[in-house]
């Protein structure tokens, strides 16, 4: 197994991606019916069949690019491609569900119908010098607080998790989107308890960063708190008014998750009072 990662590309995401990269290998690896009722145009439908083919044949720099119906076996095959020596792969969070949701789309899709361009939102007001030279030195546009930056990330979830109190306030005195995720769907409060300082948590809830948000797997802050032993961060959550009951995608709750004896006191007790 070769040392390449493959990159998780958000719908917002993937149409840069694949712009950047016109050579790319284009890969439906959903069912035939599916793929003829709507796909992505140049795309190759991707199978049991065809598979060995695609891996011995084309070049490991050719860039590929895979979706399926809800992002979830596209994992599976961009990490086969990935350990066949392809250097540069990714597959569409979500699937052509995230892009197709309604079933509107018919037939052969152009890059743009699919993917459009995603417009950054403007800045409230003109961005301080102290917080430009921040953006820039971490490597964001510094004329565009609220655009993402590597992996998805905003300035805020950045400012949140590095702990950089004063800049997380100036992001939010710009009024920069507080409901924005990143590529795995983790939002600014959930850097923030990745940081562990209970005042980045506060005062992104108090400006109205959703407390309950769930990622792609269904897993709140609370849950990944708890998860990774954060007694602090899991107090604080619940005294913000983090619901406990909430559940993942495989119907696991924070307290199923409590990793510490700590953390299971305090999400017992908080079970209890909300019953």
């Amino acid at each position: 197994m070769n040392d390449h990662h493959f990159q998780r590309l958000t719908p917002a995401q993937a149409g840069a991606w694949l712009q950047a990269r016109p050579d790319a290998l284009i890969l439906d690896a959903r069912e035939a019916r599916h793929h003829a009722m709507s796909h992505l145009a140049g795309c190759t439908r991707l199978d049991g069949r065809n598979h060995e083919t695609l891996l011995m044949r084309e070049r490991k720099s050719r860039p590929v690019f895979i979706y399926c119906y809800h992002g979830n076996a596209s994992q599976t095959w961009a990490g086969m491609f990935t350990d066949f020596g392809f250097t540069e792969v990714a597959d569409l969070i979500g699937g052509w569900s995230a892009v197709d949701g309604g079933g509107r789309l018919y037939g052969p899709q152009p890059l743009e119908a699919v993917f459009p361009p995603a417009t950054p939102a403007p800045a409230a007001g003109p961005v301080p010098a102290e917080l430009a030279t921040w953006l820039a030195a971490n490597g964001f546009d510094p004329g565009q607080p609220a655009a993402p930056g590597p992996h998805g990330n905003t300035p805020l979830m950045h400012a949140a998790w590095r702990g950089a109190h004063h800049t997380l306030d100036a992001l939010l005195a710009l009024d920069v989107p507080l409901d924005a995720t990143n590529g795995d769907g983790n939002n600014a409060l959930w850097l923030a308890c990745v940081n562990g300082e209970p005042g980045l948590i506060r005062a992104l809830a108090a400006h109205g960063v959703p407390l309950d948000h769930a990622n792609l797997t269904g897993a709140t802050a609370l849950m990944y708190a708890a998860s990774a032993g954060k007694a602090e961060v899991v107090a604080t959550l619940l005294a913000l008014g983090a619901d406990p009951h909430r559940r993942t995608q495989d119907d696991f709750s924070a307290l199923d998750m409590a990793a510490t004896i700590e953390c299971l006191r305090l999400l017992r007790s908080a079970t209890r009072q909300a019953a």
